[in-house]
């Protein structure tokens, strides 16, 4: 008999959905994916490099630190000094983590116990309620509205009854719509959630892909006590499968989390610490270049959503377009399983990133030019 937490949440959308287009594929349909994110594109050579050289060390394959590898340490402190002009101390403000996914349980793990609150953004990250759900905390929904650019409304969070709430998820750049932080709004959130005495924390995967200057929410006076930030090298840097993410944040929150991290891994793999710390010393032309290539991808994809009789906001970044459905009589899951079927195109239905996400539909960057235009020239001949 499974455990009663499982009766809270649902199987990944993704993981369900992906096994219909996979049968599709089995059946010998060209499908194009612009479902999800997982970038297509090569890591630096250099980290692939590191990774090889690395495998004759002579502790290669034994058991690694909790905290990874002390260089790993300082590589992300020097990333967030260059890139964000955030200043941490190596040894105990960072943490290196398995992916930013499972920082996402360890953090719910430390900070929750059952009955807590927590507040989660609405459209936003499905994981975020599931790990609330799993660790039998009670996920509460804050409304993020295009009119409003999708930043938090603070004064829509200081009606809600806060009794109980524990911690505060934000997203940017947003997943799915892009949009980007409003500093004004990071220091506003600071502010509330030291007065209500909230954990604030800030998901940051997306903040190199299409946006003019990377922001972090730790360069906002005093974010250091109340807030942390999540972060990985899965998107910007093309190791989505490599599995390495970080958690930045007060030496006494980064040792909560670490508790439960040393009872739930065994360290990372040594190959992979010496490609990340690689990775984080990528030049700013790296960046360049990878979005020279995704800006040409959304302006096709652009070309695409009008096809589907869709509008878009053209100054969202990150590795996703939200588009809205012109229509508004179409409900999105249904609209994606008809392009899915008469087109042999998958993308994603907004409703699954929440109620706010009714109407929309969103398409990845993760898909090279050519299959772009097979996908356009798909929709103009039918």
């Amino acid at each position: 008999m499974t455990a009663r937490r499982l009766e809270s949440v649902q199987e990944y959308y993704f993981s369900k959905k992906l096994r219909e287009v996979a049968g599709l594929v089995r059946e010998g349909k060209d499908i194009i994916n612009m479902g999800i994110g997982s970038p297509d594109l090569a890591p630096l050579p250099s980290v692939v490099d590191a990774l090889i050289s690395s495998l004759t060390h002579s502790k290669a394959h034994q058991y690694q630190s909790y905290q990874g590898l002390p260089e790993l340490r300082k590589g992300i402190a020097d990333f967030y000094q260059n890139h964000y002009q955030v200043l941490v101390d190596p040894n105990n403000e960072v943490l290196p983590l398995t992916g930013s996914k499972e920082g996402i349980l360890h953090l719910s793990m430390a900070f929750l116990n059952p009955g807590d609150k927590v507040l989660i953004p609405n459209p936003g990250y499905p994981t975020y309620e599931s790990v609330t759900r799993l660790v039998e905390a009670i996920p509460v929904f804050y409304d993020l509205k295009s009119e409003n650019n999708w930043q938090p409304d603070l004064a829509e969070l200081n009606k809600m009854d806060l009794e109980g709430v524990k911690l505060l998820w934000i997203n940017y750049p947003h997943m799915p719509t892009g949009a980007n932080a409003q500093q004004a709004i990071f220091e506003e959130l600071i502010n509330w959630a030291r007065k209500n005495n909230i954990l604030l924390v800030n998901d940051n995967p997306y903040s190199f892909i299409l946006t003019d200057i990377p922001q972090s929410i730790l360069t906002t006076p005093g974010a250091m006590d109340v807030a942390m930030e999540l972060n990985s090298l899965s998107k910007s840097f093309n190791m989505a499968g490599w599995r390495v993410g970080m958690l930045l944040g007060n030496e006494v929150n980064i040792k909560a989390v670490l508790k439960v991290k040393s009872n739930m891994d065994s360290g990372m793999f040594y190959g992979i610490q010496k490609g990340a710390i690689a990775a984080l010393q990528a030049p700013d032309s790296w960046f360049e270049e990878l979005n020279k290539v995704y800006e040409k991808r959304r302006q096709l994809i652009y070309e695409l959503a009008l096809l589907l009789g869709s509008e878009f906001d053209s100054n969202s970044s990150g590795l996703f377009v939200w588009a809205k459905l012109k229509d508004t009589t179409l409900d999105a899951e249904a609209f994606i399983d008809k392009i899915l079927y008469k087109y042999d195109l998958f993308i994603t239905p907004g409703t699954i990133f929440g109620s706010q996400g009714k109407g929309y539909i969103r398409f990845s960057l993760c898909v090279d030019e050519a299959q772009i235009c097979k996908a356009i020239k798909r929709i103009e001949k039918k």
